[in-house]
């Protein structure tokens, strides 16, 4: 039987995970230290030099209200009554995201989004925009020209586009005005945060820092979180520089199958095994077949002609096949089992979730 390509290639990833070894990671990969984030900033701000494709004024107040605003704040005072008409300008809303440690003059990089109903942002250049963090308090300014990765073209009704031309991107487009005061340094002890919890990866990371600093340097404080006591006489950013490095070997994840309804994708990991238990796969298929028919009547028998529909209806049912599988399967055979059933990965849907309700997937089964 020949295997679906999707299964194959399921097959192919798991025989190729089963055999390579678990390698050790940095705790740099592991974990975060807490207090170490970027935080997240937003404004609103506007963009002009549109060629034509800005937002339609009339359908978008906001955009006037703000260029007449922007307009007295330069001294510039329109006559009461003034309907503007502009079609180069663009009201938007620009995110980034402030580093850690981002002191005052550095630079970092902004995306801006049109709000209205602009065609294109293409060409535009950002007015100063005063990015906000969650306080309400101001800590970077934004200004420049836009960088689009599109384009569009039309003519006569007829029009085309490459990409999206709703939002941009500017390089160092943005200046830090205040810096967000770090506790790194403040506290005497480093905390450390699994980026996933798990109970014997924070006992061997503990371990491989309390083997290389001493007993009592580490301890683990639940799952996620180990906090590091530095030695006294060491710099602190050293020392966590030589932490982040050393090397810890993970413990294995939990058996998890995720299935994906959507796309009929299905994903696990090498740790799912299962116990006895039989397989069968069929496949049934209904055809019906309408076609239309005319009924003529005899000569001089004062009949009509009549159209009928005819149909045909055919009922195919595939062969099922039954496939035993032994306790203690690993992910390799499972996927081999069900290649050799013909299951694509919709029936895999149906398939591990009847595995499961019957008790004999070893693995938790995550819906998406």
């Amino acid at each position: 039987m020949t295997l679906t390509r999707p299964l194959a290639l399921i097959s192919a990833l798991a025989a190729l995970l089963l055999a390579l070894p678990a390698d050790a990671e940095r705790i740099k990969d592991l974990t975060n230290i807490q207090g170490v984030r970027s935080n997240q900033l937003i404004g609103y701000g506007l963009v002009v030099g549109l060629d034509g494709t800005g937002d339609q004024t009339t359908q978008t107040p906001f955009t006037v209200q703000s260029i007449i605003s922007m307009m007295q704040q330069m001294g510039i005072n329109l006559p009461a009554g003034t309907n503007l008409q502009l079609r180069n300008v663009a009201a938007v809303m620009v995110t980034g995201n402030l580093p850690p440690f981002a002191q005052p003059g550095q630079n970092m990089d902004v995306t801006v989004s049109s709000m209205g109903n602009a065609r294109s942002l293409r060409g535009g250049t950002l007015l100063m925009t005063a990015l906000k963090g969650a306080d309400n308090q101001v800590y970077a300014m934004a200004q420049g020209n836009l960088v689009i990765g599109g384009a569009g073209a039309g003519a006569s009704g007829t029009s085309t586009q490459i990409n999206h031309l709703g939002a941009g991107r500017i390089s160092a487009g943005a200046i830090v005005e205040r810096a967000v005061p770090s506790q790194l340094t403040e506290t005497n002890t480093v905390k450390l945060e699994l980026k996933e919890a798990d109970f014997s990866t924070a006992s061997m990371v503990v371990d491989a820092i309390n083997k290389r600093f001493g007993n009592g340097t580490a301890t683990a404080l639940d799952g996620r979180v180990i906090q590091v006591q530095p030695p006294m006489d060491t710099n602190r950013i050293a020392f966590i520089g030589n932490l982040e490095n050393l090397d810890v070997k993970p413990s294995q994840g939990p058996a998890k199958v995720i299935l994906n309804a959507r796309t009929g994708s299905v994903v696990m990991n090498q740790a799912v095994t299962l116990d006895d238990c039989a397989i069968s796969h069929g496949n049934l298929s209904v055809v019906i077949n309408t076609a239309p028919a005319i009924s003529q009547p005899g000569p001089f028998s004062g009949g009509q002609t009549v159209a009928t529909q005819v149909s045909q209806v055919e009922i195919n049912k595939e062969p099922g096949q039954v496939i035993k599988l032994d306790k203690g399967t690993s992910l390799a055979d499972v996927v081999k089992a069900l290649n050799a059933i013909g299951a694509t990965p919709q029936d895999l849907l149906a398939i591990l979730q009847a595995m499961k309700a019957a008790g004999s997937l070893r693995a938790d089964l995550e819906i998406i």
